[in-house]
């Protein structure tokens, strides 16, 4: 199989990395963190510029028609880069949302906005008795005279507290976990009834807990039929947080590299001691292993059979939490006491590392989800 870039993806990789280099620093980043948003909203106004906030879109809408490629190139810079902005929240997982169960007039009036840098979204799905099971969902949703209200909860909403439209999973009919009667509705988080309130995360992310008492909420798609389309975007979205930890990896991976070449103990660097070799070596075939999966993701993430594709998803996932375990707990045991510190970059990668693996299902759940599939083959 051919693995090589086509010439629009390496200028669209280069024009990433470029970005990246020029804007996003370490020190740049502590700045970012440090203002009142969390993030630079002048950044968020560059990838509009660039093209980014639309790229998976279709060009009617305002996009590119960029596929699961194009956004693994910009997720894995953004992982090397360890970006503060809702990306993954808004453009990946929001607006893979809305292009698999949107009609027509919701994708003309919202991806358009999102590609102009406009309109934040964030999926809020998870519930304090949920997990990682998305059909597990308790909030409901009913239809009275003036339209569809919800009433539950939402935890951990990834950048709900920045963004501009919720897109919210309610349960029209059925039990709490049953796979029917589950629905997507797009909710004004300034309407009546949502109560939100953010906080940030341990990566220096952004989230929110948000309530819904009788909150006004527009379908998205047909109402009790959302769970395949949740499902797929989902999938998608886990292989672009499979290319986003390998940029991470892969950024550790080097800085722990460089500090073995230059940190010197009994008059000589570290990194000529060979038990320090032999575990920097560790660290980079992890990290190339993890490189595999994630292209293995991107390459089955639209794949036609749901069960094939939660089966490529799940492996890559298992594989790249554990890969993502071993580098970082490595990075911090090679630098020592530094790598834990706030002032230096190496624990910041592991923190984000960390919240990848918990972000929808840890390495350990989806290696028992692929047991219970029967396995990566049949």
């Amino acid at each position: 199989m051919d693995f090589d870039l086509s010439d629009e993806q390496r200028l669209l990789k280069d024009s990433v990395d470029r970005l990246i280099a020029d804007r996003y620093g370490f020190e740049s980043r502590k700045k970012y963190l440090a203002a009142p948003e969390g993030r630079d909203p002048a950044l968020w106004a560059a990838y509009a510029g660039l093209g980014l906030l639309g790229l998976p879109f279709p060009e009617a809408q305002g996009g590119f028609g960029g596929g699961p490629v194009e956004t693994m190139i910009v997720m894995e810079a953004f992982g090397r880069g360890l970006i503060l902005e809702p990306y993954f929240a808004t453009v990946v997982l929001g607006g893979g949302l809305l292009r698999r169960l949107a009609g027509t007039a919701q994708q003309d009036a919202w991806l358009g906005r999102v590609a102009a840098g406009t309109l934040c979204l964030a999926f809020a799905h998870l519930e304090r008795q949920s997990r990682w099971n998305l059909a597990d969902v308790a909030t409901t949703a009913r239809q009275e005279a003036g339209g569809w209200v919800l009433h539950g909860a939402k935890n951990v909403v990834l950048h709900g507290d920045a963004a501009g439209l919720l897109l919210v999973t309610a349960r029209v009919s059925g039990a709490r976990a049953e796979r029917d009667g589950i629905g997507l509705f797009a909710v004004d988080p300034a309407a009546p009834g949502v109560t939100r309130r953010g906080y940030p995360t341990q990566d220096g992310l952004r989230a929110a807990d948000i309530a819904l008492d009788g909150a006004p909420g527009e379908p998205v798609g047909t109402p009790g039929k959302a769970l395949p389309g949740i499902e797929a975007a989902v999938d998608a979205a886990i292989a672009a947080l499979c290319a986003e930890a390998v940029g991470a990896m892969t950024a550790l991976q080097q800085l722990t590299l460089d500090y073995l070449k230059t940190r010197k103990q009994f008059g000589r660097p570290i990194g000529s001691f060979q038990a320090l070799q032999h575990r920097a070596v560790d660290m980079l075939t992890a990290v190339e292993q993890a490189r595999s999966m994630a292209l293995f993701a991107t390459v089955m993430a639209d794949a036609a059979d749901p069960v094939e594709r939660r089966r490529a998803i799940t492996a890559a996932k298992a594989q790249i939490g554990r890969a993502a375990v071993q580098v970082g707990q490595e990075a911090i045991q090679l630098h020592g006491g530094i790598g834990m510190t706030m002032e230096y970059a190496a624990g910041h990668y592991f923190k984000r590392l960390t919240m990848i693996d918990q972000t929808f299902g840890t390495a350990d759940a989806h290696l028992a989800e692929l047991a219970a599939l029967g396995g990566l083959f049949r």
